[in-house]
């Protein structure tokens, strides 16, 4: 049996929290961007054709008014405090989801206002009146069920929630995804659109699927989307207990009245948490933020997460919670001094067999930090230049995509990743890729070298292709040309200007690129010119440039 949820959903909350922050009124249309999408936009600038996930110049030419404003994931939390202050003084048990979500036991309050109903209307009218922002309320067997039927402004009856999803389509699995966990965003995207293209349109489809199936097919991510899909909790019902001593506590002396000064310590202390949990195999999904204050104030709120928590998301949640205690706008919310004492407490604990973490992510815990600590020692050795790590940018050319930076910079990509780049290479890319371009001849079948026209056109049909002047290997399927002309406007510029010298520093370039798949051509010795391209069928990204054919990739 899932547990009866009562889940209170702010819509919009990411622009709420923007427009309160500007002094923005109801009807002025505004979106908050991130990487230069859309996250979220009001309902006036909906109306005007703006989107989710909408690029901000298209955002802005359907809707010229638009107020742009930037994601701040601290200011939302930040500003979703008085919402999580006025719902604890109705019901208790309060767990934030995310801000503008968070969800109680409907139990209690169910019995004690007389019905769900009741208890819904109640909660309504409370943060109308305490905080002034519109929320729906809504009720059912299940969190995910009950995330859905707040949407909706829906009480679902106990024991229908599979029937009340079973119809919605399944791209509502996005609804329980972490914004600001872009791990979880994409996983889902893949699965919604792995499962739209197998022909499972509905949540009730998905949920008809065998269990053993789903987690065959797609994993353990994916089963536990299978259970919310059929109305059956996230997690099983029967959970591990956290032993008492995985409470950790930082003492702050002198008591703190500011986020900044804060961040140090909620780091510490994540840090600690997660070491424990690591030597008992655990990870937490319930986290429980204490403080306390210098007059003997008490503050505590239980953030809750889809997946288990990692170290700096940890540390994220606290910095929030703080920041909402600290700076919010809800005077009789703040505390009269500084906060002497930061403890935090694992509420609920999962096996961590399930969490893979990222070696060079800066939030794997102790791994994490004896393979950087490894790094740094290498780099002692060798020089900053000794340990590289690869950012993927954006560019058409596969040399432009890839960035390699020393081990603790700053991983920002050559080129921005988010712009269209036409004519780029889609996927997949190849695996192989030399840091030099081979040289090598492309044949048709008379012998002769295949060119290039003036319309970007090959003169005959590939044949064969010699590699760095060795033995050359028979094509037995080709793609293209497709030609690409970059900074072609440099020479009109030029000469608009009267003159030929350049009026930048990059030059002009064009390039044809083909793909061409090479037969196999048996048994050859270790010394032979095309020995790096290995046995069997191999795929080549070849580009035609300066009068030449180039080897700019190996697909194995």
């Amino acid at each position: 049996m899932s547990a009866r949820r009562l889940v209170v959903w702010c819509p919009d909350w990411p622009v709420v929290a923007a427009a309160r922050a500007a002094d923005l009124g109801p009807l002025v249309p505004a979106a908050v961007f991130a990487a230069n999408r859309v996250v979220a936009c009001s309902q006036t600038a909906r109306d005007g054709g703006v989107r989710r996930g909408m690029r901000r110049r298209e955002a802005q030419s359907r809707c010229p008014d638009l107020v742009v404003c930037e994601h701040d994931p601290d200011r939302d939390a930040r500003s979703f405090e008085p919402v999580v202050a006025a719902v604890e003084g109705v019901v208790p048990g309060v767990e934030i989801v995310r801000p503008g979500l968070v969800a109680v036991p409907a139990r209690g309050p169910a019995r004690y206002f007389g019905s769900e109903e009741g208890a819904a209307e109640r909660l309504i009218d409370t943060i109308d009146a305490q905080v002034g922002v519109e929320c729906q309320v809504g009720i059912a067997d299940g969190l995910f069920a009950a995330v859905l039927a707040a949407r909706r402004g829906q009480v679902v009856a106990p024991g229908a929630s599979p029937e009340f999803l079973a119809p919605l389509p399944v791209e509502e699995l996005d609804q329980l995804a972490d914004p600001l966990s872009g791990r979880q965003a994409a996983e889902r995207e893949d699965l919604v659109d792995l499962l739209r293209r197998l022909g499972v349109r509905t949540l009730g489809e998905f949920a008809a699927l065998s269990p053993s199936d789903v987690a065959t097919r797609f994993g353990r991510f994916a089963l536990v989307m299978h259970r919310a899909a059929g109305g059956r909790e996230e997690r099983p019902v029967l959970r591990r207990q956290p032993p008492p001593d995985l409470v950790v506590s930082e003492q702050l002396d002198p008591p703190v009245d500011r986020v900044d000064r804060a961040a140090f310590a909620a780091k510490v202390l994540a840090d600690r948490l997660h070491a424990r949990l690591g030597d008992l195999g655990l990870a937490c999904t319930r986290l429980g933020i204490s403080a306390s204050t210098e007059n003997g104030e008490e503050l505590h709120r239980v953030w809750r997460c889809a997946e288990p928590l990692t170290p700096s998301a940890t540390a994220d949640r606290v910095r929030w919670q703080l920041d909402g205690w600290l700076n919010g706008r809800s005077g009789a919310q703040r505390p009269t001094a500084g906060v002497s004492v930061l403890s935090l407490r694992p509420e609920e604990v999962v096996g961590a067999g399930g969490l893979q973490l990222d070696l060079l992510s800066s939030a794997t815990g102790e791994a994490d930090a004896r393979a950087g600590r490894a790094f740094a020692r290498v780099q002692g050795m060798l020089g900053p230049e000794g340990v590289l790590t690869g950012v993927l940018g954006g560019g058409r050319d596969l040399r432009d995509r890839v960035r390699l930076v020393p081990w603790g910079d700053e991983r920002r990509p050559a080129l921005e990743p988010d712009r269209p780049w036409p004519g780029r290479i889609p996927s997949p890319s190849p695996s192989v890729v030399p840091d030099s371009s081979w040289p090598a001849e492309v044949l048709d079948a008379d012998g002769r070298v295949v060119g290039i026209t003036d319309r970007g056109r090959l003169t005959a049909a590939p044949h064969r292709v010699e590699v760095a002047g060795g033995r050359s290997r028979a094509v037995s399927r080709w793609a293209g040309p497709w030609p690409v002309s970059e900074r072609w406007w440099v020479e009109l510029l030029a000469e608009g200007a009267g003159t030929t010298a350049p009026v930048t520093q990059v030059p002009p370039r064009a390039s044809v690129r083909v793909q061409v798949v090479l037969e196999d051509p048996g048994p050859a010795g270790p010394g032979a010119p095309d020995a790096d391209l290995g046995p069997g069928e191999v795929a080549l990204l070849l580009v035609h440039e300066q009068g030449r054919w180039w080897v700019q990739g190996a697909y194995r």
